[in-house]
């Protein structure tokens, strides 16, 4: 399909450049079947619009500081380098800023005397990074490392405190994402409690979002554009009770695009659901027949990125589109500190 079919215009200023509090507090567009009249609610409204014994499937991914500023050793070259993902214990794939200027084999020193050595370009032009010494990578990125807010906001203001806090889910808790579940930022305790008391149930799986998920998809036909992978991992208990609640008549709801597309990864042509842990560069486009999910809550996306498709393929592109429209006309704040939907078609 061509990409600019998935293109729409946005008025600079309902980009969120902060999230609403407390995070409960978000607007939600309700998005039905195609002749449904779209619904404006709050994300505290979640528990009312499903149903006992749906699942609401979260991802317990957690950001790290994975933006760096540094120098090549020996010049004055600024360089600067956003991890993408994991390749083992001291190497990650990063995208490199001013990346012509740096040569396999140099030493790029960043704050707080942590250095790597620029190993590998690959194809993508990302460079894998191996970080030298002792200590775990973890304690270096903590050290120089700044949380990875996306470009539309990093460009607009700087990274601070506060972003530490609300850069993160409430179910974060596995190391390794250079990119927010945002879908997952709205909830807090007080909906929590009340989506339990109302018999909705809650499972987690991880998926390590990369830095790719900001990347423009340049391709002019969707065809044409190759997705990065990314690690995730659904343990054998969880498939076990995602198809339990299935079969016994309950939806199962992503929360996020990152939860849907590990979801699908792991289900069969049967929508049985199982045990996965490896890499996943699925690609979901209109014309793709779902298997695990059977709703999506999500936060508004980027006009012709991969998960505008992601949305379009779930509800159909028209429908997507008008959404969109309405949402803009009814100045939803949109993109990771913005406002939600609940897609149910």
């Amino acid at each position: 399909m061509r990409v600019d079919l998935f293109d729409f215009d946005l008025p600079q200023e309902l980009i969120a450049l902060r999230p609403v509090r407390p995070r409960d507090a978000a607007r939600m567009l309700l998005v039905r079947g195609q002749d449904a009249a779209f619904e404006d609610k709050g994300v505290l409204d979640l528990p009312g619009l499903l149903e006992p014994g749906d699942v609401l499937v979260f991802n317990d991914t957690r950001v790290i500081p994975a933006q760096l500023e540094g120098r090549r050793a020996g010049g004055e070259a600024r360089i600067g380098a956003t991890l993408h993902k994991r390749i083992d214990l001291r190497r990650w794939q990063a995208f490199v800023r001013n990346a012509k200027r740096v040569k396999e084999g140099d030493q790029i020193v960043f704050g707080g005397g942590v250095t790597a050595i620029a190993e590998a370009r690959h194809g993508d032009g990302s460079i894998t990074l191996f970080f030298e010494g002792e200590e775990p990578v973890e304690v270096l990125l903590d050290r120089a490392g700044t949380m990875p807010l996306p470009p539309y906001i990093a460009q607009r203001r700087g990274v601070d405190e506060q972003d530490q806090k609300d850069y993160q889910t409430m179910f974060a808790k596995e190391d390794g994402a250079v990119a927010a579940p945002t879908a997952s930022l709205h909830f807090t305790d007080h909906l929590v409690a009340a989506l339990d008391a109302r018999g909705i149930k809650r499972e987690t799986l991880t998926l390590h979002v990369g830095a790719g998920t900001f990347l423009p998809v340049k391709a002019d036909d969707t065809d044409d554009h190759q997705m990065h992978s990314e690690f995730g991992r659904i343990n054998a208990a969880t498939a076990a009770r995602l198809n339990q609640a299935r079969a016994g008549g309950g939806r199962i709801i992503a929360v996020g695009t990152t939860s849907l597309r590990l979801l699908e990864s792991a289900a069969d042509e049967n929508r049985v659901i199982h045990e996965f842990a490896g890499d996943t560069d699925i690609f979901i486009t209109p014309g793709y027949t779902f298997r695990a999910v059977d709703g999506l809550m999500t936060n508004f996306h980027l006009p012709k990125s991969t998960l505008m498709m992601l949305v379009s393929a779930l509800m159909g592109r028209d429908r997507m589109m008008a959404a969109y429209t309405h949402a803009i006309a009814g100045k939803y704040r949109f993109y990771s500190y913005g406002d939600s939907s609940l897609l149910l078609p």
